[in-house]
């Protein structure tokens, strides 16, 4: 072993001076010892960081020993297998170029600082030095290591390099030993601080991780649409496990009556992107709608085959040049991908993709929250897929539903109608019943008094002549009766056309109103008629034109209050480029219910006014039907009379002015 002397320079060969020196030495090294030791203390109670704490204490080792190089490594896994290093080396090495031949046990010599080293001792140095002088200079010729121990276990060790042959004395030795205690409390705290750090980024994976889950829980309870739901389920994922991009992908079947039992045979199916996130611009959705074959991607066949596995490329430069990729994947700036298929009950609905620009290595607990967001959006699809074809089930049955009760609704509509016209013509015929049975015995009596009378013996002639006069008049009222039913029976049945002939609507208006004039007097009425001065000219039939003014004129007689007029007004009239003739008969008496004029006009029907007045019922129907059959138009109108309980009712007839010069005036008027 090579021998450090210090001469004198005064008196070099002084005997005396030279017993003393290895005293001093000792007590030199032991003083440099424990001021390095204590410096190192020192480093480790004021470093503010502990990342800079180990590359302060290897320089601070390797100028107090003069060595080309120190390197510390702290082992910070319990089997050794994980350590952290930092290197120092002097400043005529520092910018050269890493040498072609790099560190072997073979080419260098290993001291180890502790007598007596065990076989772990050893063990333990050479892997440190594998570890941790990777990355220096020059070869390593000779190394001076010392394991360091903290709570009965190695937990680091420190190296001393030389880049050439080097014989290490008993005072870099003893400079180690005295540092030991104080690079193991380094390397502990280094060490713990690592573990807080990894615990610390752990906890932070746990809690984005949670609250990845609870995102994608809330999301599954939501009314948003699928396509929305997925595309936040994407972006969530991606994000919390910071891909550089997220795509989720879904598959159509072409085939729908596919199922993949046999997982070699790949189907016809078409992938669809209807999601994507990047992390550089998370609003880029340019892949959006996209799609492209399964027989086009390979990475899509292999996670099909491979169903409930995660397909992983580190590397996609690794993969055979023959390897198809579909071309949205941008494999070229995304070369790493992670490519999870979705599947539920056997059946592979599409895939979640996560992509990063380098290589990375994922975790065990990273692939199984990828594996749960896989499993909870597969979920999500089946559940919306479901839920759309229960919601198109129960809209066709609540529409079928809504038709059979609108059905039903009308049915019964046209139920009630039909059961309150049954009512309605079951009150009328009674009322008929009734009104005719009154109509048909009254007349009937007084003919059977007066035959009666008639067989009385010693009757005068002028009471024979009375009863018969009776007879004649009664038997007249039950032929009239039965004419105007048969007349309503012909009308209704329209046997017979109308047969028009030409007349002078003022001539017959005067000559009615005459015959009307002596029974109007008995009631204290007057008739007032505003007919135009010229001869109103109009071609219909006679007869039925007749018999509708006598009922009107009849009704007003009828229903009028004494000592009132009667107003007939005639006149001359075009309704959208047809000319018609309109009379109205206006009376004062009782009012007209806007109830009573929508049946005023049906047969046996009479008003409420009418009740106790003498009649059939048949008059203001059968005008209806004789209007009718006249191509005309007839209505009535009730209007109050101010501070009075009477009110003006006026019937107006229109019929069409049918002549053969087609005006309303004849051509000598």
């Amino acid at each position: 072993m090579k021998k450090h002397l210090l001469v004198s320079p005064d008196r070099p060969d002084d005997p005396e001076r030279l017993k003393l020196y290895p005293v001093k030495l000792m007590q030199h090294q032991e003083e440099t010892a424990h001021q390095l030791a204590h410096k190192i203390n020192h480093i480790i109670a004021s470093s503010p960081s502990t990342a800079l704490m180990l590359p302060e204490i290897t320089k601070l080792i390797g100028i107090a020993t003069n060595v080309d190089c120190c390197c510390l490594v702290a082992v910070t896994g319990e089997d050794s297998t994980e350590a952290t290093t930092a290197s120092w080396c002097a400043d005529e090495y520092l910018g050269m170029p890493q040498p072609d031949e790099l560190f072997s046990m073979e080419q260098s010599v290993l001291q180890c600082a502790t007598e007596p080293f065990t076989i772990e001792d050893i063990a333990t140095i050479r892997n440190s030095l594998v570890i941790g002088c990777q990355q220096l200079p020059l070869p390593i010729k000779s190394v001076l290591a010392i394991p360091t121990r903290f709570g009965g276990k190695n937990n680091g060790v420190v190296n001393l390099i030389k880049f050439q042959s080097y014989d290490w004395g008993e005072g870099e030795k003893f400079i180690l030993k005295t540092i030991a205690a104080a690079c193991a409390i380094a390397f502990s705290q280094f060490t713990q601080a690592q573990l807080i750090s990894h615990q610390q980024q752990y906890l932070q994976r746990s809690n984005q991780h949670q609250s990845l889950i609870k995102q994608l829980t809330i999301l599954s309870r939501s009314n948003l649409e699928l396509n929305q739901m997925l595309q936040l389920a994407i972006a969530s994922t991606a994000e919390s496990l910071q891909a550089d991009r997220g795509l989720l992908i879904l598959l159509r079947y072409t085939d729908p009556l596919f199922r993949s039992t046999n997982r070699t045979q790949i189907p016809q199916a078409r992938a669809d992107v209807i999601g994507e996130w990047h992390r550089e611009n998370p609003n880029n959705t340019e892949s959006l709608n996209q799609s492209f074959t399964l027989a086009e991607c390979a990475l899509c066949q292999r996670a099909f085959t491979e169903g409930g596995k995660p397909v992983i490329i580190n590397d996609y430069a690794d993969l055979p040049d023959t390897t198809i990729v579909a071309p949205l994947f941008d494999i070229t700036q995304l070369p790493s991908v992670l490519l999870m298929p979705l599947e539920n009950q056997g059946r592979i609905l599409g895939f979640l993709v996560l992509q990063q620009a380098v290589p990375r290595e994922w975790q065990v607990a990273e692939l199984n929250l990828v594996e749960m967001v896989c499993a909870q959006v597969s979920n999500a699809i089946i559940q919306s897929k479901t839920l759309r074809q229960v919601q198109t089930l129960v809209d066709e049955r609540t529409a079928k539903l809504q038709s059979s009760l609108e059905l039903q609704a009308k049915l019964h509509e046209r139920t009630r109608q039909y059961v309150d016209q049954l009512r309605e013509l079951s009150r009328l015929k009674d009322e008929f019943m009734s009104n005719i049975s009154d109509r048909l015995r009254y007349p009937l009596t007084n003919m059977m008094l007066s035959i009666k009378n008639l067989q009385r013996p010693g009757i005068t002639p002028e009471r024979q002549g009375r009863y018969l006069e009776i007879l004649e008049k009664e038997c007249s009222k039950e032929i009239n009766l039965i004419n105007d039913l048969l007349t309503l029976q012909k009308l209704e049945s329209q046997q017979e056309p109308p047969r028009y002939e030409n007349l002078n609507v003022n001539t017959r208006i005067q000559e009615l109103s005459e015959l009307l004039t002596k029974k109007l007097t008995e009631k204290g009425l007057s008739i007032n008629l505003d007919i135009p001065e010229k001869p109103l000219k109009l071609q219909t039939e006679l007869e039925s034109f007749d018999r509708i003014l006598q009922e009107l004129l009849n009704n007003a007689y009828t229903y009028s209050e004494r000592d009132t007029i009667i107003h007939l007004h005639a006149s001359h009239q075009v309704i959208q480029l047809v000319d018609q003739v309109m009379i109205k008969v206006t009376n004062t008496g009782r009012g007209i219910s806007q109830e009573e004029a929508t049946y005023i006009f049906d047969r046996f029907r009479r008003g409420r006014g009418g009740r106790w007045t003498p009649g059939t019922g048949l008059g203001l129907a059968l005008v209806k039907s004789l209007v009718q059959h006249l191509n005309g138009a007839i209505a009535v109108e009730s209007t109050p009379i101010p501070d009075s309980q009477l009110s003006e009712i006026c019937f107006t007839l229109t019929l069409p002015q049918f002549s053969d010069d087609s005006k309303p005036y004849s051509e000598s008027d």
